[in-house]
């Protein structure tokens, strides 16, 4: 059978663009708290020794935007002079304005329309229990693991930044070994290499990736140039919005092009991607296909999607037009209809920013309507019987 391999990458909290998506995110939060309806289109940016904060908000909260950022960049982990930036001595600009009335005349009424022009793509396979792809799972729980032992003082000499990525065989289109593992991770000056490539696999990848998925011929490369001190926006800038397909699938699937954090819900690019995720879920989830991808298109200021389209990749068990017409019958892709049904009016969104947006099970684009998916499995019984 064909053998394949493909490659997915995450990054951690302190990786300076993951920095940015935080603290836009968090000043979503704060405006959603105290005005559920606020307009906010916030990014910010981040480079030795400074952030600025931009964009587009209006709001009736009173938010400081710079207390948000330094209280994001010290529970970071940014908190000491010789990483090269810190939450105290930082210097925080912002330069903010209200919504383009031309934007929000699209937006505003009470069939609220989308506020941009675009596509956005959702995906869901059964490769794993997430029914997310295992590449971009995996190296998210690197990722995760790399903050913990640092958190937690296990490997008290790790700084905030970092990366992992993880190269998966597939065989027949199935995952059935990793081929590769990359971590770099920020450390102390002091610390010997060969001391910390023992710490991160010892504690980090046998602690995160399954035993039955590696083996001797797995490769493992820990911080390759031998050395990774400097770290965060001290060695490389920032910017919301840079990391959209860790955010997402892992290159996985398709990826309509915008950016999810600082966003508040009645922009599309992510109100939409949420939606498409829990169609594509739900799907996979009644087993009517094992992989499925959704784009969904809008017009700026117009209510309803101008394109629905569902591709199962020839995994389907019954045709992709009449998953189709299950999605248009019992899904309203309305942006108003999105944001009530997910609930996305309420501060959820700072902790989106870190490990991707998908597969975790506690936001609501990732819980499926248990009668959808029963109606669609009978919906495919009855197909596949008649069929028979």
């Amino acid at each position: 059978m064909p053998r394949t391999y493909f490659t997915s990458e995450s990054v951690c909290q302190g990786h300076p663009d993951k920095l940015c998506d935080h603290i836009s995110d968090a000043i979503l939060d704060a405006l959603l708290t105290s005005d559920p309806m606020s307009r906010c289109a916030c990014e910010v940016t981040a480079e030795p020794g400074a952030i600025h904060i931009m964009g587009e908000i209006s709001s009736r909260a009173d938010a400081d935007y710079e207390k948000i950022a330094r209280q994001v960049i010290r529970s970071t982990g940014y908190t000491e002079p010789e990483y090269g930036f810190d939450a105290d001595s930082c210097k925080i600009t912002c330069s903010i304005h209200e919504q383009s009335p031309d934007i929000a005349m699209g937006v505003n009424g009470e069939d609220t329309g989308a506020g941009d022009q675009g596509m956005m793509f959702g995906y869901a396979c059964n490769e794993t229990r997430e029914l997310m792809p295992l590449p971009i799972v995996l190296a998210h729980a690197l990722t995760q693991r790399l903050t913990d032992v640092r958190r937690e003082g296990i490997l008290a000499y790790l700084r905030p930044d970092g990366k992992a990525q993880v190269t998966v065989e597939y065989c027949g289109g199935a995952p059935v070994r990793v081929d590769t593992v990359v971590v770099s991770a920020q450390h102390d000056e002091d610390v010997d290499a060969g001391a910390l490539r023992s710490d991160i696999i010892e504690l980090v990848v046998k602690d995160v990736i399954p035993e039955g998925l590696l083996d001797r011929d797995t490769k493992i490369y820990i911080n390759p140039t031998g050395r990774f001190v400097l770290g965060g926006p001290a060695a490389d800038t920032g910017l919301t919005g840079r990391k959209i397909i860790v955010d997402t699938y892992g290159g996985y699937a398709r990826h309509g092009g915008g950016a999810f954090s600082g966003k508040d819900p009645t922009k599309v690019d992510r109100s939409a991607a949420y939606m498409a995720r829990l169609i594509a879920k739900t799907i996979v989830a009644s087993g009517a296909a094992s992989r499925c991808e959704i784009q969904l298109s809008y017009s700026i200021g117009v209510s309803k999607p101008v394109s629905v389209l569902v591709d199962s990749f020839g995994t389907g068990k019954i045709p992709d037009e009449a998953l189709c017409e299950f999605v248009n019958e019992n899904f309203d892709l309305r942006p108003a209809a999105i944001i009530e049904y997910l609930k996305l009016r309420r501060p959820i969104y700072e902790k989106t920013s870190l490990n991707g947006h998908f597969g975790k099970s506690d936001f609501t684009w990732e819980v499926s309507d248990r009668a959808l998916v029963e109606a669609l499995r009978r919906e495919t019984s009855c197909v596949s019987c008649h069929a028979g």
